[in-house]
């Protein structure tokens, strides 16, 4: 890993991962309500 183009390549690979998470995550249909004293979490 210590050829530069394996690393910026290893961070693209990382990054593309974690934005396809974020935007997966935004799409599910949850509903989340979470206020002091009263939780409600439903898929």
């Amino acid at each position: 890993m210590s050829d530069p183009k394996n690393l910026i390549i290893a961070l693209l690979l990382v990054g593309i991962g974690v934005l396809g998470y974020l935007y997966y995550d935004s799409q599910r249909t949850a509903v989340r309500i979470d206020v002091p004293g009263f939780k409600l979490e439903a898929k």
